[in-house]
């Protein structure tokens, strides 16, 4: 790889440092000796893991962190306000929102595979990734979640091979330049940004004009809006489905054992190529596990490294992954935070063996369950019981005075075992008087409903 596009930065700072993202970026550049600096408004591990990496990082704004920087990268989520944006601007610094310079990164990689799609990003990121690094290729990579076998969301190799998610959030997507585009799915999501779906679409078809020359598309023929997409776009694609024989990349046989873990036939162009077994739940898996096989077979990985890749991949953190357990009952923490992805969790739960789902859902972001009320609700009610906790804001203000308890109105037309309660406490002591030895507890969302789920477990050593 050569750094060409970044090269004249050699001292960056970076505000929101902690972010998924950015903490991952400044990892990176590190390794590669460029000097890093960063702020961000709240300790987390992910500051402490620079800290201990010897970069300087600062709680809470430093304007004169700025004053020797040749760069200074901030993520979307900083406000106009930000004392150090504003700082950085009155000093006529070079800036650049995250995406941007990510995207002049992936210039510097031959073979950038980016992985995007509504659903499903992180944990198909981590499949691919954990399939290269069997075949010994060295890559690095870029995951919005902490991932066991790398020990963190993120790796630096030395090769041509940079493997990472590519959001369409804001469009941020559309700065890569991707080698290989996965699209794993498209939906109605961030409609505070797209407005609606056709938006969504064309942001889509957008993203495919990025691949670079001799570029390739792999794409979900399962889903009707990816199809769409790719019948507009003028680039070579491979398929995969298991809805749609008529694919490049077809699962069949499909059986799940007793931990609800799948196995599978796939088949190439129609003809068996081999069978996979997974060590993660859901119908959602074998199709991202299809986009995992259709690019490793696209790079000539071995089918015996891509079977131990699939097979090595036991969730990535907050994936539907147990955490532990509540007086014998299993405590399973997930990330959904959109309707189709409780969809696919509630799916996952079908398939272990239990006696009641206790949903404990905390929505992310008041524009999110607003513009999602109604499916929110149908979704939900669809488990045995329901706990609802406040929204979690993230970045937004509530203009639109929506609330949990909106959500609960709607679920208890058709189930009436939802609650809404203020506190996590009171949802700590509310599970540890009613749930049994049998059920499931799921704590579901984005934000940090998982604490719940932890301190159950903590209360119980």
């Amino acid at each position: 790889m050569t750094l060409e596009t970044i090269k004249n930065y050699k001292k960056i700072h970076m505000i929101g440092i902690g972010g998924v993202s950015m903490s991952g970026l400044a990892e990176h550049l590190t390794h590669f000796g460029f000097t890093i600096t960063g702020s961000d408004a709240h300790e987390s591990e992910n500051t402490k893991h620079l800290k201990d990496l010897g970069i300087e990082v600062y709680i809470g704004h430093n304007i004169h962190a700025i004053d020797n920087a040749d760069l200074i990268v901030y993520t979307a989520a900083i406000p106009e306000s930000d004392e150090e944006l504003i700082y950085a601007k009155e000093n006529n610094k070079i800036m650049m929102e995250r995406s941007v310079f990510l995207g002049k990164i992936t210039k510097c990689y031959k073979e950038c595979i980016c992985i995007s799609g509504t659903h499903g990003k992180t944990t198909t990121t981590s499949m691919i990734s954990l399939c290269f690094l069997e075949a010994n290729l060295d890559p690095t990579i870029e995951v919005g979640a902490y991932l066991k076998p790398i020990k963190g969301n993120n790796k630096t190799g030395n090769s041509e091979y940079f493997i990472l998610e590519a959001c369409e959030y804001v469009d941020s997507f559309l700065q890569f330049s991707p080698h290989v585009e996965i699209i794993l799915n498209i939906d109605n999501d961030h409609l505070n940004y797209f407005k609606n779906i056709e938006n969504i679409k064309k942001s889509f078809l957008k993203f495919t004009e990025c691949l670079t020359e001799n570029g390739i598309l792999i794409v979900n023929k399962d889903d009707s809006n990816t199809m769409e997409v790719i019948n507009q776009a003028n680039h070579p694609f491979l398929t995969y489905g298991i809805d749609d024989e008529n694919t490049n990349y077809h699962a069949t046989k499909i059986c799940f054992n007793s931990y609800g873990y799948p196995t599978f036939d796939c088949l190439k162009d129609g003809k068996y190529f081999d069978t996979f077994t997974l060590n993660v739940h859901g119908r959602h898996n074998i199709l991202n596990a299809l986009a995992t096989i259709a690019t490793c077979d696209y790079y000539g990985i071995q089918k015996e490294q891509i079977k131990h890749g699939l097979k090595s991949f036991t969730g990535a953190n907050r994936r539907f992954e147990k955490i532990g357990e509540y007086k014998e009952i299993p405590v399973i923490d997930d990330y959904a935070h959109h309707p189709t992805e409780i969809q696919a969790t509630l799916a996952c739960t079908k398939e272990i063996p239990h006696q009641k789902t206790w949903a404990i859902f905390e929505p992310h972001t008041y524009t999110r369950t607003l513009e999602h009320l109604e499916e929110f609700a149908h979704v939900l009610s669809q488990f045995d019981y329901i706990i609802l906790s406040e929204i979690y804001a993230a970045r937004e203000e509530n203009i639109n005075g929506i609330s949990s308890k909106d959500l609960e109105k709607r679920i208890l037309k058709t189930n009436p075992n939802c609650i809404f309660l203020n506190s996590y406490q009171e949802i700590i002591d509310y599970i540890k008087s009613n749930a049994k030895k049998g059920d499931i507890i799921i704590t579901i969302g984005a934000g940090t409903i998982n604490q719940v789920g932890y301190q159950l477990i903590k209360e119980e050593t």
